[in-house]
Order: structure tokens, then sequence, then C-alpha cells
């Protein structure tokens, strides 16, 4: 099984919200940082929020700013991405990612895990 997966992806409309999960499997997530990214075709990734093991959140500065809610299930080892009033230029495919620390650090060097990736494609 791998270590992370997201979920939750999938074609929704302008405006509309969805919600993406990531599930940590042989590890606990509250004892890890974990990042939300995501990528564009033909673009640079892009950093969107941190959830720290102390429960910080940090959203970056970036086109989803103030759009983004993030939250941890302890129970059920998974992190979640609320995202709203998305638009067309939000279409990427959307990671997660973890590293054993207690602090949020920028950049896309140094973790543990990474997931998958899961598709968000926003279209009317």
């Amino acid at each position: 099984q791998l270590p992370l997966v997201e979920s939750g992806g999938g074609l929704v409309q302008p405006g509309g919200s969805l919600r993406l999960a990531c599930s940590a499997s042989g590890f606990t997530l509250v004892d890890y940082t974990i990042t939300w990214f995501r990528q564009a075709p033909g673009k640079e990734r892009e950093e969107i929020s941190c959830l720290s093991p102390g429960g910080g959140i940090y959203n970056y500065a970036g086109p989803l700013f103030g759009r983004t809610t993030s939250s941890r299930d302890n129970a059920e080892n998974t992190m979640y991405l609320q995202m709203n009033s998305l638009k067309p230029e939000d279409t990427a495919i959307y990671y997660c990612a973890a590293r054993r620390a207690r602090l949020c650090q920028r950049g896309s060097e140094g973790y543990d895990f990474w997931g998958q990736g899961t598709q968000v494609t926003v279209s009317s």
C-alpha cells in the first residue's frame, strides 16, 4: 500500500468546490508536516498550504490564497484540503507530501513521502 494517497479530484464547474483528501498508511500523519502542491501542464510546481503537527496552518501566497481550508482527521490519518470558488486556471494535478518535522518549511525538497496526485479539472 502506498504511504500517501490523494483522492477527491475530478471535474468541477467554475465557482464550484472540491475537498481533496490525503490519506496516510504505515506512518502517523500527525507526526509530519503535510504540504499540498499542484502542478499544471507546462508550469512549475506550486505550494498551496502546509499543516504542521502542532496544527499550525500556513496558506502560501499564490492563486489559491484565501480560497482553501486545511484540516486533519487524526482518527482517519487523513488530511483534507477544501478548495472553493474554483477557476479554470486551478486545473492541475494536486499532490500532498509528508516530511517528518515539527515546522513547515518552504520548498519541495526533503520530503519523506509523496502521493501520486489527483487530477482537478475546472471547466464548464
